[in-house]
């Protein structure tokens, strides 16, 4: 599924192709209309030019022959000028191969007086379409672009009395000036300025967004010791306010139920309990009772010493059963301090060499480097690898092997005991760390209780890890190091 910051980005790139689009449009609509205004102009000094020939067939049809002198320029300035007064912006004049103007004049010229030299940057481009038009006996016209303007120059060729004259006409068309220019700078700016502030709104909703989420990221993320849902801070932002109001409301009413949920099990764990120690302590009670009962009635003082040892034996069983009892439901709060692993290892299988050498086992441990010796009481650690070490004792044949070992990593503490028996029985697996429940038939079911509780006090968590073969028991802690 799309994210919102895909979909924000596409959004941008939406608004920047179509402001593309717009502004090559903008473009090439202000490229006809100067094309447009370029063409208007060309028109405007041909028909000018065509005026100036045909004034000048005028002129010269009773024509009697006269020098070129100042006279006769002066009435083809007449033409000239007869001839432009109509063409606003439109200069131009009469040339002679040879002589060069015979005639100048710019009728139309805003200045100050009237215009009457020749244009000298234009000169030349004057001079070669006249030449052009006096080779070719054709009109000519040279049109040269500039940054701002492109000047536009037409000749056309006389015909008359006087020889190698031609006319000529030239005007100026703005590109870069003008109300379509300025429409055009004004629309790519509004342009330009939309698609920025377009961006940067889209950048900082993105950016708030992302960091609004990142809290309640952070937040959720925050709560990995708990099993109850954090309470979100509010972000500012009306519509994650609401999801974060609906998260706490339904956090807080997870909470409720989670209460509810452990009360009715609490309660469920006693009966069970209730039942399965009146089972236990029955068991005893009638065993001391049948031998009791024999005793009294044999005069045999060899029976009556079997009958009070064996009584004394059952004795010794429920106050086992009773010490285990308080010791899960009375787990006192853990002592932590730094604890050596390679020591602590080392002292725990110590104890249980003597019985692991009389069943033929071999026991040794693997300890991890640690810069930093964790912290957990060691004393109650201890107690609960005890359990694992004698279930794994009682539960591996002569000639396997149990190795304790405890690892370090993802800000864990992990203690492991493997043994290489036969493994858990599969009716019961679910079902291993419920008080009296066990895979042995002299086994009380309390020893894996006791361990569960011995880690839930450091919070953790004890489970039945995954072996190739045999049984692994894993026992996971938080890792506090010193």
């Amino acid at each position: 599924m799309r994210s919102l910051r895909s979909r924000l980005s596409a959004l941008w790139l939406m608004l920047a192709v179509s402001g593309a689009a717009t502004a090559y449009l903008l473009v090439e609509s202000f490229q006809q209309s100067t094309n447009a205004r370029v063409a208007r102009a060309q028109d405007l000094v041909i028909s000018g030019c065509r005026d100036i020939a045909d004034r000048y067939q005028f002129f010269v049809s009773g024509w009697r022959g006269a020098p070129v002198d100042d006279r006769l320029k002066q009435d083809l300035l007449a033409v000239v000028q007869s001839a432009l007064t109509a063409k606003p912006g439109v200069e131009g004049g009469i040339w002679q191969a040879g002589s060069g103007s015979l005639a100048y004049a710019y009728p139309t010229y805003e200045g100050t007086g009237p215009k009457t030299d020749l244009p000298a940057a234009e000169l030349s481009v004057i001079q070669s379409v006249n030449a052009e038009t006096q080779r070719s006996g054709r009109p000519d016209t040279i049109r040269t672009a500039g940054r701002s303007q492109t000047l536009i120059v037409h000749g056309c060729p006389l015909r008359g009395p006087l020889e190698n004259i031609t006319a000529w006409t030239m005007t100026r068309a703005a590109t870069a000036e003008g109300p379509a220019y300025t429409h055009l700078l004004a629309g790519l700016l509004v342009l330009a300025l939309t698609l920025l502030g377009s961006a940067l709104w889209l950048s900082w909703i993105l950016v708030s967004w992302s960091r609004r989420i990142a809290l309640i990221e952070t937040a959720l993320g925050g709560a990995t010791m708990s099993a109850d849902l954090p309470h979100l801070p509010h972000t500012g932002a009306r519509e994650l306010d609401r999801l974060v109001d609906a998260v706490n409301d339904a956090g807080h009413r997870l909470s409720a139920e989670r209460s509810r949920a452990a009360a009715a099990e609490r309660l469920a764990a006693v009966g069970r309990l209730s039942a399965n120690l009146a089972h236990e302590i029955r068991n005893p009670i009638a065993a001391m009772r049948l031998k009791a009962e024999n005793a009294l009635a044999s005069s045999d003082p060899a029976r009556k010493s079997s009958a009070l040892e064996a009584i004394l034996q059952q004795v010794a069983r429920l106050d086992a059963l009773l010490r285990d009892l308080l010791a899960m439901t009375h787990a006192s709060r853990p002592a932590a301090r730094p604890v050596d692993l390679a020591s602590f290892l080392q002292s725990t299988i110590e104890t249980h060499r003597e019985l692991a050498a009389r069943r033929g086992l071999q026991l040794r441990t693997v300890v991890p480097a640690a810069e930093r010796a964790p912290c957990f009481d060691p004393s109650q650690m201890q107690r609960a690898l005890d359990n694992l070490i004698i279930n794994a004792v009682q539960s591996t044949t002569a000639g396997g092997e149990i190795l304790v070992a405890a690892e370090i990593g993802d800000g864990r503490l992990l203690f492991r005991v493997t043994d290489s028996g036969p493994g858990i029985d599969a009716s019961v697996r679910d079902r291993l760390f419920e008080p009296f429940v066990s895979s042995r038939a002299d086994g009380t079911g309390l020893g894996l209780a006791i361990v569960r509780e011995i880690a839930r006090a450091h919070r953790g968590e004890a489970r039945l890890g995954q072996g190739s073969n045999g049984t692994a028991f894993e026992i996971s802690l938080p890792c506090q190091p010193s």
